[in-house]
């Protein structure tokens, strides 16, 4: 089959996905996540160029037709696991704004129980290992799309939007304000972390925390 009878083939199959009953929808997403489970793992252990949809397609139990079907391509498969990840994350930063920078709550605290948050239980995270390992692999992979990538720095910045017009903080460009406290904070332990990685090392918790109260007195002279 040449490549227009493929592609016509898999608009066809995607068409008829459209309609499937419920029992089949479900076997059909079923399958789906088996493919990015599947694929994350190879992707991760073996890297982009060295993993192939006939590989997922075995580790997933499917078969290859299954793959494309569903997905199209390498790429495809690639960046829908790569969306998955970042889905996972966006949500828990989503989490520790919601429920750290509350209103009414005293800055200081609610800032470093955000950055500590975000340090603690994000970094050390199985989703966002796998969200490092996928984005650190050679030049050839995929990339998400800027207004994706920058997803937890956008709702940072509508929060300190917040902070700026009830006046918790002096901020006329909210997005900028977002990157001074990330830079001073949240990058400079990942730095950390990703250096002791490196070395085969835990940072401490005590190092860690240092740098997050620091990077927070730190903004709050500047914006405050």
């Amino acid at each position: 089959m040449d490549s227009a009878g493929w592609a016509y083939a898999v608009t066809v199959s995607r068409a008829i996905a459209d309609v499937q009953t419920p029992g089949r929808r479900r076997r059909s997403e079923g399958k789906k996540a088996a493919i990015l489970d599947a694929a994350e793992t190879l992707f991760i252990t073996e890297g982009y160029e060295r993993t192939s949809v006939d590989a997922v397609a075995a580790r997933a139990q499917v078969s290859k037709r299954t793959v494309y079907d569903h997905f199209g391509d390498k790429e495809t498969v690639f960046l829908r696991v790569l969306e998955r990840v970042s889905d996972a994350l966006v949500s828990t930063v989503r989490a520790a704004i919601d429920e750290e920078l509350t209103v009414g709550r005293d800055l200081r605290e609610a800032l470093t129980a955000f950055g500590h948050r975000i340090v603690n239980q994000t970094f050390p995270s199985s989703d966002y290992v796998a969200f490092r390992r996928l984005v650190s692999q050679q030049r050839s992979v995929p990339r998400l799309p800027e207004t994706v990538r920058d997803r937890p720095e956008r709702m940072l910045e509508d929060r300190f939007a917040g902070l700026a017009a009830t006046g918790e903080i002096r901020a006329p460009d909210p997005r900028l304000a977002a990157r001074h406290f990330t830079a001073l904070t949240v990058s400079l332990a990942l730095e950390m972390v990703a250096d002791r990685w490196q070395q085969a090392q835990a940072a401490e918790s005590a190092e860690l925390s240092a740098i997050i109260t620091d990077g927070v007195d730190a903004f709050l002279r500047a914006y405050r």
